[in-house]
């Protein structure tokens, strides 16, 4: 048990350390957010992780609390959605672009940002890089006096960027390794 708990705590670790997060603009009405790291793997199981959100997603930035609710079809057109408990369906975003060897793009206005963004776009995507791929998420965000939450929507984006990174190299946290529970 101490070895997979070792395993996870590395792996979390060498994935945030070698990659790549940061704000890349930002003013009083919108902001652009990058996060890039190197993996090896194929673009097939980035594909396939990306529309495993349930699976990867923080549970503490959903509804619910439970990431198991959220679906992410990869077809465009498609909802990334939250099923409620009482049945109701929140949706968090909406599929623009699904290509499997480029990535994908939504327009998800997140959180505190729903109904006052103009512009949500949410890619993620991956690219031929040394011996791996690099995969790269970007989240472009303009409305009026949204620049002020560049910083606190930096910090859950790279973390669900780090949960992605971690469930396309290792697979889902083990339950009892997730600070979220």
């Amino acid at each position: 048990m101490f070895a997979k708990v070792a395993f996870a705590a590395i792996a979390l670790w060498w994935i945030a350390t070698a990659s790549s997060a940061e704000v890349l603009e930002k003013d009083a009405d919108h902001f652009v957010l990058r996060y890039s790291v190197g993996l090896e793997t194929t673009p097939d199981d980035v594909y396939g992780a990306v529309g495993q959100i349930g699976r990867w997603w923080n549970p503490a930035h959903t509804y619910s609390g439970d990431a198991a609710r959220l679906s992410l079809p990869l077809q465009v057109g498609a909802c990334f959605c939250e099923a409620l408990e009482d049945g109701a369906t929140f949706e968090h975003g909406r599929m623009v672009e699904a290509d499997p060897g480029t990535g994908v793009l939504l327009d998800a206005p997140l959180g505190p940002l729903k109904g006052r963004a103009t512009r949500a776009d949410w890619s993620i995507g991956w690219s031929r890089a040394n011996a791996g791929w690099e995969l790269v998420m970007t989240y472009v965000v303009r409305g009026p006096g949204l620049g002020a939450l560049a910083e606190p929507v930096d910090a859950v984006m790279n973390d669900q960027f780090g949960r992605l990174a971690h469930f396309i190299e290792y697979g889902p946290a083990e339950p009892e390794n997730d600070p979220t529970r």
